[in-house]
């Protein structure tokens, strides 16, 4: 797939953009954004922002396929990748922002958008999801541990795949299932108990890493459509202006079932059906046949650039909206509070983008060759 050379990447000025990628970096960050501002108290009419969870899985989507793409072109091509390159790649992409915003949490209290915080261990290590429960700091960090989790084996795992041809299709069925199968027996337990709980549902359900992994999942097997069977590619391409219907009405289904967050049926299907249906979204995002792939959205490009700045940052952004609004009679359900929370996390996030975020990039472009992988 030839990537649109409509927008300039904003990092590194010789990138070309894919617009149909930039929208939905774009619409995941703020759906994200909304999904908490609505725990702070900006809350939307008739309560929408309350969907905006689903931006998180929408993300792993993107990541499964953007990220699994840079390993499988070289097995594709008949190489080994080269994993320590990967590594390095990785490591000056998320590391530098990640640990500035820990820092922040850990040493200026004041900034925490809740008074405990989880042992810095626990972030150091990526295995703050584990055991995880909602109301503490930069809690929003579990999904970044799960990415971190799933890409540390994920070279492995596909060095092993491309051994074991009958393993492409066994190993993603078996992961998908049994993320079906262990949230449904869960959430089974969970109700049969005296009094079934919600936090059990976040510590053993929506957090942990073995039953979030749907997305990603279906993220790296769609990249693996797209470099080993490009016919199969190229027919999901063309079927975009059909493709989204289906998938939007998968994410409705999913959405419905969510509203019932404790039951059975919506602990086991949700997340794949949310997965199946950004999956759907990617599809319609990349085909020739859609506008998406051509045109550039205004601001999808920078918003999804400094998309994961803002990530990091944008619950400490919330809480000095609340502080700086309680000090100056501002209500977060105010249009001015809203727009104040708004600008100060785009301000926060993309000054943490162009201070921390892009110098690394740089530098990983600069030192980090592009070596030729091994045959």
């Amino acid at each position: 797939m030839t990537p649109a050379k409509s927008a300039i990447d904003p990092r590194l000025t010789t990138r070309t953009r894919q617009p149909g990628l930039d929208l939905l970096r774009a619409i995941a960050i703020v759906l994200v954004i909304l999904y908490h501002a609505g725990l702070f108290g900006f809350v939307l009419p008739y309560d929408v922002q309350r969907f905006g969870w689903i931006g998180v899985d929408l993300f792993f989507v993107l990541s499964g396929y953007l990220i699994a793409g840079q390993l499988l072109s070289a097995l594709a091509r008949g190489r080994s990748p080269n994993v320590r390159r990967f590594y390095w790649r990785r490591a000056l992409r998320i590391l530098p922002a990640f640990f500035v915003v820990v820092a922040i949490c850990f040493f200026l209290p004041v900034w925490r958008e809740y008074p405990n915080m989880p042992p810095v261990w626990k972030f150091l290590t990526f295995t703050q999801n584990l055991g995880l429960r909602g109301g503490t700091t930069f809690s929003h960090a579990w999904s970044l541990c799960i990415e971190s989790q799933f890409y540390l084996l994920l070279p492995f795992l596909l060095l092993a795949l491309a051994r074991w041809r009958r393993g492409h299709w066994i190993v993603p069925c078996a992961v998908v299932l049994c993320g079906i199968v262990i949230r449904g027996l869960i959430a089974r337990a969970n109700l049969n108990s005296p009094a079934p709980s919600f936090a059990v549902w976040q510590k053993f359900i929506y957090y942990p890493t073995y039953a979030r992994l749907d997305p990603l999942t279906m993220g790296v097997c769609l990249a693996a459509i797209e470099h080993f069977r490009p016919k199969w590619w190229t027919a999901l391409t063309k079927m975009a202006k059909w493709i989204w219907i289906p998938g939007l009405a998968a994410i409705v289904l999913a959405l419905a079932l969510a509203e019932d967050t404790l039951s059975i049926t919506s602990c086991a299907l949700g997340f794949p059906l949310i997965a199946v249906g950004f999956s759907a979204l990617l599809l319609c995002a990349v085909s020739p046949e859609l506008p998406f792939s051509r045109v550039a959205i205004p601001g999808a490009a920078f918003l999804a650039t400094v998309a994961y700045s803002v990530y990091l940052s944008h619950k400490l952004m919330m809480h000095w909206t609340l502080t700086f609004g309680a000090a100056h009679s501002i209500a977060e359900t105010s249009v001015t509070g809203y727009v104040l929370m708004l600008s100060s996390i785009l301000v926060a996030g993309s000054a943490l983008f162009f201070a921390v975020e892009r110098p690394f990039l740089q530098m990983r472009q600069r030192y980090v060759k592009r070596s030729t992988d091994a045959p």
